[in-house]
């Protein structure tokens, strides 16, 4: 008896050492700067919430975290840097709907997205407004459905470009609806609201923020919202889902690290960014600029993230898109 139970003595003794080193090496973290990739060009939302990110965690941890903006093929180069970095929590990515959808466009990939990527936390969903031309004789998607169904091919929407969230968007109501429509994409989101705004196009997606002056205006219509409930930056539209159940289709943005990075980094780093995030002022600037803050566990965001997936493949694969 005294021989079978030293060694469990000598494992226990073992598994609390490395209990208590994980603790004392979260409680350590972070000892050198962070490097923050946006896989996106300088300016645009993604940047803009990396930044957020960067500024809190610098002023709660005293280490700096740098914004490296690393732009190219749909977020894959930035995306690929990090899904390559040593796993420590020094090399984080801020991750969108883009990393969701990468896999099903793109035929071969650098990385294995749900193995080289951990997800640490969503920060916020960002609604499109579904917006028409005035001379468009409809006022909600349920009459937007009935005139594409009695047009087919005839109504044309635009996008920021093939494989886009406004693009996606625009799919998704259309195999939906049951309606055929023209797509019409164009080399990014203002250029899709520059033709908007002459008739080329009959409708877009539009982030809210753009299009909000525009539709204070009058020379656009806002009939509905992506997300499954309504805005608070465009109150009194209603979402496309009152119409089509079960639509959502809201552009996101979050944080991820490489996929074997230590839990109880992801956890610091989910419970300080959550926390940076849920500062009033930050909620305030974020809402009014037509974000919704959702700040989740990385156990919520690693669920939300492989549905994302696996909607959009679908989707994807229905609507014949693919990207070289």
């Amino acid at each position: 008896m005294r021989n079978f139970r030293q060694p469990l003595v000598y494992c226990g003794a073992a598994l609390a050492f490395v209990a208590v080193a994980g603790t004392a090496h979260a409680q350590s973290y972070p000892v050198k700067p962070i490097r923050l990739v946006a896989p996106f060009a300088p300016g645009g939302s993604t940047d803009i919430l990396a930044r957020i990110v960067a500024q809190k965690l610098t002023e709660a941890w005293g280490q700096q975290v740098n914004v490296e903006n690393r732009a190219g093929g749909g977020s894959v180069i930035g995306t690929d840097l990090v899904a390559k970095a040593a796993p420590d929590g020094y090399t984080l990515l801020m991750t969108s709907t883009s990393t969701a959808t990468a896999p099903s466009l793109m035929k071969k990939l650098p990385y294995d997205t749900l193995r080289d990527l951990t997800p640490v936390i969503q920060l916020v969903s960002t609604p499109n407004a579904l917006v028409v031309h005035p001379s468009l004789p409809v006022a909600n998607v349920r009459e937007l459905i009935a005139l594409a169904r009695s047009r087919p091919d005839q109504i044309a929407f635009g996008s920021g470009g093939n494989g886009t969230s406004t693009h996606l968007g625009g799919e998704i109501l259309r195999l939906m609806a049951g309606v055929r429509m023209t797509h019409v994409p164009f080399k990014g989101a203002a250029p899709s609201l520059t033709s908007l705004l002459s008739g080329e196009v009959s409708w877009v997606f539009s982030a809210i923020l753009p299009v909000a002056p525009l539709i204070k205006a009058g020379r656009l219509r806002a009939i509905a919202v992506s997300s499954a409930k309504p805005s608070l930056a465009l109150p009194g539209v209603p979402p496309v889902g009152d119409t089509l159940a079960g639509f959502d289709t809201s552009p996101w943005t979050g944080v991820a690290a490489p996929g074997a990075t230590p839990r109880d980094i992801i956890q610091r780093l989910n419970q300080e960014i959550a926390r940076g995030y849920a500062a009033p002022d930050v909620r305030e600037r974020l809402q009014r600029d037509g974000n919704e803050v959702v700040l989740n566990t990385p156990e919520q965001f690693d669920a939300f993230f492989r549905g994302e997936m696996d909607k959009w493949a679908k989707v994807i694969k229905a609507a014949g898109i693919t990207l070289q």
